[in-house]
């Protein structure tokens, strides 16, 4: 009976709230990402809209206007990937300091000692990391889809300019989908904290995120804004 509700440090409900959070992890992500036909996700909804803006690229005179949103998606994932990195170190270097988590364990009045809340906060690292190589490689993307429209040619007549555009257009995208999974790591990261507080508080923690997550891509205001149509 003992090895059906301890399992090594962690207990039973422990493993089920870990299956929990990963589950909800894998799936929303995969709920955003292929979504109902019937209700299209706000991450989908923007790939047509940067293919929309490849397309109106290709006939734009002045490009800096362009170039400097390019600019601006680099610079929105590489703050992250020094945020995660940064993140990151910490949760290491605490992992490393079994005297500081024996402390941390006393003052929150967890009942765990130090090995299980290292353990513990290695979930929320390993979040982090998913979380920093999809930022990095979002960063990569970017950077490849401004040298395709570098690449596109002045002239909207010229045969490969909108092939160039519609390149850059799906690289654009994919460097979306990376920058989004990094983002979904990093609610999950921040659910996973909860584990410190045992194990409801890791499976409220990714019910939170679940939820969070599924209704700014499905239900909220921006997602009504983006649907309307033009009068």
């Amino acid at each position: 009976m003992n090895m059906l509700t301890q399992l090594g440090p962690f207990s039973l409900p422990d493993a089920v709230a870990l299956g929990l959070i990963l589950f909800l992890w894998l799936a929303t992500g995969w709920v955003i990402e292929h979504p109902p036909a019937s209700r299209v996700s706000v991450s989908v909804l923007m790939q047509e809209y940067r293919r929309d803006w490849m397309r109106a690229f290709v006939t734009r005179q002045t490009r800096i206007f362009d170039a400097t949103v390019i600019e601006s998606l680099r610079q929105g994932t590489a703050f992250f990937a020094s945020a995660s990195m940064i993140a990151i170190g910490g949760g290491l270097a605490l992992i490393g300091n079994p005297g500081s988590l024996s402390r941390l364990a006393g003052t929150l009045s967890l009942d765990a000692d130090a090995t299980t809340v290292q353990l513990k906060i290695l979930l929320v690292v390993g979040f982090l990391g998913n979380a920093l190589l999809k930022f990095i490689w979002s960063n990569r993307l970017f950077g490849y889809c401004s040298i395709l429209m570098a690449a596109v040619p002045n002239d909207p007549e010229d045969p490969m300019a909108h092939h160039r555009a519609a390149q850059a257009a799906e690289i654009n995208i994919t460097a979306a989908k990376s920058f989004n999974r990094g983002l979904h790591s990093i609610y999950y990261a921040l659910a996973a904290i909860g584990w410190l507080l045992g194990a409801i508080g890791l499976g409220a923690g990714a019910l939170v995120a679940a939820a969070l997550l599924l209704r700014r891509e499905f239900a909220s205001a921006s997602r009504q804004v983006i649907l309307k149509r033009a009068p």
